[in-house]
């Protein structure tokens, strides 16, 4: 009689090997949204799902988020209701999008064009994000300033725009240091954090989200204006 010897089936890694090949994004980001996405990210392998389907739902969950925030803000609907699509929608979109780059290394999918798509998706969530927190603010203050809404919206594209030369041959930090103190300060340009804080304000207090327009305009222009010096001086000394 010959016995038969059966090969075990290779085990599908887990979250954790997903989370190893994160890409960071802030500690807020690595505690939390990679960690979602690591989840996220094993499933997907586990159905044979393609990095790039959690691309396109990082896109249609993060312009539905945004898109319901903007029509319950002109609605006799509570504003925290609103608040609560912002803070549990945004995050989950944010995760998703955490969760296609960590799928497609793992799997060994990456391809100039799935990162393309992945940024372009990035780009189209943002904006939407921003016309919604700029609706609350003028919903809730009627008297808010054109130009106050208009500069918010230019400088916000400051940290996704920074954060895509940061993934180029050429990258560089003005502050390199990995220490909890310079961490707990670069929170607030941690997206993770950033879209946390946001649906916050929508949830408990909509009324101050001209002051958080406000908040971010100043950090974002801040930023550029610092990192215009710290590359014009690097490159006068190269």
């Amino acid at each position: 009689m010959r016995s038969a010897t059966l090969s075990a089936e290779p085990t599908p890694p887990g979250a954790a090997e997903f989370y190893r090949v994160n890409r960071g994004g802030g500690l807020f980001s690595e505690s939390l949204s990679q960690r979602v996405g690591a989840v996220f990210a094993a499933v997907a392998y586990r159905l044979g799902v393609p990095p790039t389907i959690l691309t396109a739902g990082n896109l249609v969950v993060g312009l539905a988020t945004s898109a319901a925030v903007v029509a319950l803000a002109s609605t006799d609907v509570p504003t925290w209701i609103a608040g609560l699509v912002a803070l549990v929608g945004w995050q989950l979109a944010y995760a998703l999008d955490c969760a296609d780059g960590q799928l497609a290394r793992v799997a060994g999918q990456t391809s100039p064009a799935g990162a393309r798509v992945d940024v372009l998706c990035d780009i189209a969530v943002q904006i939407s994000l921003v016309t919604a927190l700029s609706a609350v603010a003028v919903d809730q203050r009627p008297s808010t300033a054109s130009w106050v809404v208009a500069l918010f919206a230019g400088t916000w594209m400051v940290n996704l725009v920074t954060s895509v030369m940061q993934a180029g041959p050429n990258s560089g930090s003005m502050v390199t240091s990995t220490s909890l103190p310079v961490r707990l300060v670069k929170l607030v340009r941690d997206y993770g954090a950033v879209i946390f804080v946001a649906g916050l304000v929508l949830l408990l207090v909509p009324q101050w989200t001209i002051w958080l327009l406000a908040a971010f305009t100043v950090i974002n222009g801040g930023f550029l204006l610092a990192s215009i010096a710290f590359t014009g001086r690097t490159a006068l000394r190269s």
